[in-house]
């Protein structure tokens, strides 16, 4: 009879597993560089912004004015598997940004211009952390938008949001700003900062496209992937934008400190249907041949429980942790192999290239 109530246990958690979404193999990769076939254009290491002397600061009379001066800039972008946004940041380079999320393991990108001409982007530089991407399309002669100081922005001020909502071509919503500087947490656990709160109703398909002040200044990039409650939208401010998009541009990715791990947050279902002797932490689901981590003895299976003396709870925390070091830091790790509790050093590397 134990041996039967076992079986039915086991068979409840595997049902709980599929209608939940909970994955034992779920691998999270956000402090890697993104897989080589994901990055087909040139990096530009000498690109800058395009100066704004032919842009005006001025505040604009009116939403149509703000309108009129933006939304020729404002691209839909089309994918396999995504409907989404972006805004043109140099008119004869062709960059366009966007969200991660909106090309995320896209194969095949198509641009639609305000003008109805649609033309195919490569992608220059994309990163999962800050949900930033850029991509880029042969033309030149583009309108163009510029990034604000989002630094500036006064709770009450208004704004607007252009984007591909829902796919249906490009639509124009009004609202004010309602929080800066805003942190939240995602379903997944991830956490995005630096946020701005908008009224201003932001749907699928926007994501990527620009939050605007009556400027006519992109002050924020707004991401449908970040679901909150009516009239709750948010963007990734400007002032967090500016030195990832010209990060991407330069070299088609991020650097940031290094250990070299795939990780997945333990959970208590994990941790009992694989018998550990923990049931919270980082599971290594890889470690990186020639890696930081590697080099510490770390393997596969290893349950990550401190890092530098702080609890690691989940793989998230272990993200943040790391990326609160320098590269070059020597940091202590405390892991669970089996059922022994071991401490290593590690010293944490800068992200590596993308590999051809």
């Amino acid at each position: 009879m134990p041996g039967k109530f076992k079986y039915i246990i086991l068979f409840l958690v595997a049902v709980a597993l599929i209608f939940s979404g909970v994955s034992g193999c779920t691998i999270h990769d956000e402090l890697t560089p993104p897989p080589p076939g994901n990055l087909t254009g040139t990096p530009e290491p000498n690109w800058t912004f395009p100066t704004t002397s032919n842009q005006s600061s001025t505040l604009l009379p009116n939403f149509s004015a703000v309108v009129a001066k933006v939304k020729p800039a404002v691209v839909s972008v089309t994918t396999e598997v995504a409907k989404g946004s972006g805004f043109v940041i140099d008119g004869e380079q062709g960059y366009i940004a966007t969200n991660d999320h909106v090309v995320e393991n896209a194969q095949n990108i198509k641009v639609t211009l305000d003008n109805g001409e649609t033309l195919s982007a490569t992608i220059v530089g994309k990163d999962a952390l800050t949900d930033l991407a850029v991509v880029k399309i042969d033309a030149t002669d583009l309108p163009y938008v510029s990034l604000g100081n989002s630094s500036s922005l006064a709770v009450g001020e208004w704004v607007l949001a252009i984007g591909n909502a829902f796919g249906m071509g490009l639509r124009v919503t009004e609202g004010i700003i309602s929080g800066s500087n805003v942190t939240i947490t995602l379903s997944s656990g991830e956490k995005l900062y630096n946020l701005i709160e908008t009224t201003a109703a932001i749907n699928p398909g926007n994501s990527g496209g620009p939050l605007v002040n009556m400027k006519g200044e992109v002050i924020g990039i707004t991401s449908a992937k970040i679901l909150g409650a009516e009239n709750m939208g948010y963007a990734i401010s400007s002032d967090s934008a500016r030195p990832t998009i010209e990060d991407l541009i330069h070299q088609g990715y991020i650097i940031r400190p290094w250990l070299g791990v795939y990780l997945q947050t333990l959970d208590w279902v994990t941790a009992w249907l694989n018998n550990f002797s923990v049931d919270r932490g980082a599971l290594l689901t890889e470690v990186v041949p020639g890696s930081p981590a590697d080099a510490a003895g770390l393997n596969k299976g290893d349950i990550i429980t401190k890092f530098q003396g702080k609890e690691i709870d989940t793989a998230q925390a272990l993200q943040e942790a790391i990326l609160d070091c320098c590269i070059g830091e020597k940091v202590e790790i405390t892991f669970v192999r089996g059922r022994v509790t071991k401490t290593t050093h590690a010293v944490l590397n800068s992200t590596p290239p993308p590999q051809s």
